[in-house]
Order: structure tokens, then C-alpha cells, then sequence
């Protein structure tokens, strides 16, 4: 089954601040903030929501269907999906911007500091879902504004059920706009800040969200996910890393790892434990694209965290 990935694909430049932000920035002068973080550490890597989800989704051995908008700058990204034997077939070209670019700077403590130019991201609404066959599956991830609220009326229009991701595309909306996508999709996930932020804009309650949709997960870092559904409010344990070495792209190979569950059948719950795992593989690697574990390593590692085999 062919999962349609509706979001952003982009060249992410990752520089590490060898300290921690809150030793460089004083509370009481925000007001006049002017600080500058010496970045020894830098590198160029493949990212955006889409890309790193749909690397996930291909090493468990789903089948992801990108759909998403580049730039003029886009051919090694291009040729690294051909490469891996992810379909591109509905990445449009945007021959006047630049592919979206992510500058993130991440401190000891794994905080990090993002400047995101959207580029060719900003035209995603040209692409429609429509136009992909055979997708039983999609997600809704952070991608231009009006191609986000596009996407989501053409999943539901065309009966597809979708997950609702809004990532860092939540502050884009308003309270109105949140509550359609809601609506419109069958799963929301979201960060933990991000449940907070979605709450304030909603006005409503963890419950009264997940309410409207068939679960609403909620991961939480270290202390794992939570994930409302039914009326239950169910805890999916964090599961250990070999190493700490860049949150870049977690939240994306976790979600990886809930589609791949979801598209063949498991419930929410097994869907979230497999996610946890490929979240736990991903932050020993640095980007979000650089971890390759096998299947077999992925059901290790299942099986030695939750004592069951995964959702393959």
C-alpha cells in the first residue's frame, strides 16, 4: 500500500553550539537580545518532514509516495531518491526559488535554534492528492500554508484516511484552521510543546482534541508518547538509545514508523511502539537521514523494549 507524504523537502545545514543557550541568553533582556553562537561544527544534510519521514517509511520496507515542491537547487536530492528507490514522481520543480532551507543550531542539552526559508515550499498547494493512485494513506506534514490546508480537504474529499502533523507549520494557523484540520483527519501527533500550542489556539482540552479524531499521540522526549484514544489515555515507553547523538529528525522517523504500522492494520498503540523504536535509532545518528538499520535490528530492538515482535 502506497503512502502519500504530503510535505516539505529540504537541505538542512545543522551546526552545534559547543555549550548551552541558556548560559548566553539572560532572561531580563530578551527585550534587546543580541547574542551570537560560535558553531565549530557544521554540515549539509538531506531533510524536510517529507524526505525524512519517507526515508523511515522505505527502511522498514513501506512504500512511500513523496508530494512536495522543490527548487532550481534540488538535483542532488533528486538523485539521492532515485538512489534509495523512493518515488519522486510527485515532487514538482519550481524553476524561479531555491529548495527549503532548514539552519538549525543545537545546544549541549539538545535544544536547538531553527531559521527555515520555505522557498519552493510556498507553491506546494500546485500539487494535489488527487493525482496520485493507489494511496490508501496519507499524511498531512509541515509544508506551505495553503498547500497544507489544500492537502487536508483533498485527503478527505477523496475518502484517504490521513494523519495531521502540523510540526512546526502550527503557528501558520489559527484557532479555526486547526479545528478543520482536526476534523478532516483521522490521527493527529505532535510534539509536546506543540500539544500545548495547538490546545491554546483550540481552546480546548488533550481529550477534547483527541475527541475529534480516532487518537491524538503526543511524544513527550525521554518520557516517550501518550497517546489518547477511546477515551484512554495510554503511555508508550521511550525506548533507549545507544547513543545521544542529534534529535534531528526524530519526530520524522517516528512518524515513519506510525505509518508503517497503520498502513497494514496494527492498532494506534503498536504503531507508536515501533515508532518509538525508529525515534530511538535515529537520535544515535547525526541528520536525519543517516541511520540504515536492518529489519532485522529494528525487530531486535522491538522485541527487547516491549517483549513482542513489531507491526511488520
Amino acid at each position: 500500500m502506497s503512502v502519500l507524504i504530503c510535505g516539505s523537502i529540504a537541505y538542512d545545514t545543522i551546526m552545534v553550539f559547543q555549550d548551552r543557550f541558556k548560559q548566553h541568553i539572560l532572561p531580563d533582556q530578551i527585550h534587546i537580545l543580541n547574542v551570537s553562537f560560535l558553531v565549530p561544527d557544521m554540515r549539509r544534510e538531506f531533510g524536510g518532514c517529507a524526505g525524512n519521514i519517507a526515508y523511515n517509511l522505505k527502511l522498514l520496507g513501506g512504500e512511500p509516495l513523496i508530494m512536495a515542491t522543490v527548487g532550481h537547487d534540488s538535483g542532488p536530492y533528486m538523485e539521492r531518491l532515485d538512489r534509495l528507490g523512493i518515488a519522486a514522481t510527485h515532487v514538482r520543480r519550481i524553476d524561479d526559488a531555491f529548495t527549503a532551507q532548514a539552519f538549525i543550531t543545537t545546544d549541549l542539552d539538545d535544544n536547538q535554534i531553527t531559521a527555515f526559508h520555505p522557498g519552493a515550499m510556498n507553491a506546494s498547494h500546485e500539487n494535489r492528492v488527487t493525482d496520485a493512485s493507489g494511496v490508501r494513506l496519507g499524511i498531512v506534514s509541515p509544508d506551505g500554508r495553503d498547500g497544507m490546508l489544500t492537502h487536508a480537504q483533498q485527503f478527505a474529499d477523496a475518502g484517504i484516511p490521513f494523519v495531521f502533523d502540523p510540526g512546526q507549520g502550527l503557528p501558520m494557523f489559527g484557532g479555526d484552521d486547526l479545528l478543520r484540520f482536526l476534523d478532516l483527519a483521522r490521527w493527529c501527533t505532535v510534539n509536546d510543546y506543540e500539544a500545548r500550542l495547538l490546545c491554546e489556539r483550540t481552546g480546548l482540552s488533550e481529550a477534547q482534541v483527541a475527541d475529534r479524531v480516532e487518537a491524538l499521540i503526543v511524544t513527550r522526549g525521554a518520557e516517550g508518547s501518550r497517546i489518547y484514544t477511546g477515551g484512554e489515555v495510554i503511555d508508550v515507553a521511550c525506548v533507549p538509545a545507544d547513543a545521544l547523538a542529534d534529535p534531528t529528525g526524530c519526530g520524522d522517523a517516528y512518524r515513519g514508523g506510525l505509518l508503517y504500522g497503520l498502513a497494514r492494520g496494527a492498532d494506534i498503540v503498536a504503531s507508536a511502539r515501533l515508532a518509538s523504536v525508529m525515534g530511538s535509532i535515529k537520535i544515535a545518528s547525526r541528520g536525519g537521514q543517516n541511520h540504515a538499520p536492518s529489519r532485522d535490528e529494528i525487530a531486535r530492538r522491538h522485541q527487547a523494549a516491549f517483549g513482542t515482535a513489531p507491526a511488520f
